[in-house]
């Protein structure tokens, strides 16, 4: 493939770059946690036990969400607006920015999401229940709590943000999906610094698990630790986590005039969709999501150095990827696969940004982190330049590819560039 123009060649208003970095994750609660658990292996599941679904097994958080927010916004809130707001306001730390001189009309907040409103309207009924259905025992908050642009209004309102905000619903492709829009908008001018990722408050609801289990794709396990296991030959379904990542996105011109440290460039990105299957996705369409990116960050498949894979640890779903990245990357001897989730579980709307976060330390460590409680390698998964349970030391990082797939088959991928 003869590629286009890179980057570089744009103007530096037109180029996007991370600045900051603000996340809550089952294992982290800052980028430092958060990598240095994924370096030495540390998984975030655990034991959970959710009403009316039972014993199961969660990535839970455990981030202190009073830093930010009282503890009468927290009650009046959602846990994903709390998620939100912890890492909003944690990525504005890392940036080094100054908010009290920032002009607040001028910020955008897009935050990709998978779904919203359910935890609240369960509960809801599960509290109504107790009063023999008595709609007057129904909260007066249920409205603002389960509106679609609820984390991203949450964010607003903390910050005083008064520039554009919303959500993005792209199923678990929300992630890479609220970083897109971000970049976009930048590039059109409709706001001047963006705080841009997902968020996701899953687990608080039953139906998800529920969902899951009748689906046949919930995971299950002895060991809460080893339940998450993408590419294993006995891997058998999600871990439902919760978590957030947001970043602060600015244009080049913008962060270099303030001399502030960037993280990377976005230099690719593309989103597609399968139009196949409400649940099984199409390898030929990742494959496509992919090659799209590549074309126009200007790059060619083996210039990229590390692959940040969706893999969820369903049978079919993985398998179907590894196809997929076997159609792009099969004959690149210098590219690397690795998978997050096998660490945390899956955080649906929060996954692509959160996974991202996790692979763009190797920039500066020059490791790609592995993959755990791969026991035995599904031969259908077998990639070649595949991390498995102990991380790899490069001698560089350039380019790294993000994939985020979600339901009704919506891809995404980004590719982030070292600065």
């Amino acid at each position: 493939m003869i590629a286009p123009a890179s980057t570089d060649q744009l103007p530096d208003d037109q180029r996007i770059v991370i600045t900051g970095i603000g996340l809550t994750s089952p294992n982290g609660n800052n980028l430092t946690e958060f990598r240095e658990s994924l370096l030495a292996g540390k998984s975030g599941v655990t034991e959970y036990n959710i009403r009316y679904f039972g014993d199961t097994v969660a990535g839970i958080c455990d981030f202190e969400a009073t830093r930010h927010q009282s503890r009468r916004d927290a009650r009046r809130g959602t846990r994903a607006g709390s998620v939100g707001i912890y890492c909003a306001r944690e990525a504005i730390a890392s940036a080094g920015i100054d908010w009290d001189d920032m002009q607040l009309d001028r910020v955008g907040v897009y935050v990709g999401v998978t779904e919203h409103g359910n935890v609240e309207t369960e509960t809801e009924i599960h509290e109504i229940k107790q009063f023999d259905y008595d709609v007057k025992t129904w909260s007066h908050h249920h409205n603002p709590r389960t509106v679609a642009n609820n984390p991203a209004g949450e964010i607003a309102l903390n910050m005083g943000i008064t520039g554009p905000h919303y959500t993005i619903g792209a199923a678990c492709a929300a992630g890479n999906a609220g970083i897109i829009q971000g970049l976009q908008m930048l590039r059109l001018g409709e706001c001047d610094f963006a705080i841009a990722g997902g968020v996701s408050e899953s687990i608080h609801t039953f139906g998800i698990f529920a969902g899951f289990a009748s689906q046949g794709a919930l995971a299950a396990h002895d060991n809460p630790s080893k339940a998450s296991r993408p590419f294993d030959k006995n891997r058998n379904g999600i871990v439902v986590a919760e978590g957030g990542c947001l970043y602060t996105l600015e244009r080049f011109s913008d962060a270099k005039a303030r001399q502030a440290n960037v993280f990377g460039e976005i230099v690719g990105y593309a989103i597609n969709t399968d139009a196949t299957d409400f649940v099984l996705p199409n390898p030929e369409r990742q494959a496509q999501c992919m090659n799209m990116a590549l074309r126009k960050a200007g790059l060619n498949a083996d210039d990229i150095d590390i692959v940040s894979t969706h893999a969820t640890g369903t049978g079919m779903g993985d398998t179907l990827e590894c196809d997929a990245v076997r159609r792009v990357f099969g004959n690149c001897e210098k590219t690397y696969i690795n998978n997050t989730k096998s660490f945390i579980g899956h955080t649906m709307g929060a996954a692509g940004a959160l996974e991202l976060a996790g692979n763009l330390v190797a920039f500066d460590d020059k490791v790609v982190h592995a993959t755990i409680n791969v026991d035995e390698i599904d031969p259908e998964c077998q990639l070649d330049g595949l991390v498995l349970n102990q991380p790899k030391q490069l001698d560089g990082v350039d380019y790294i590819l993000n994939n985020s797939f979600g339901m009704l088959g919506i891809n995404s991928a980004t590719i982030i560039k070292r600065m």
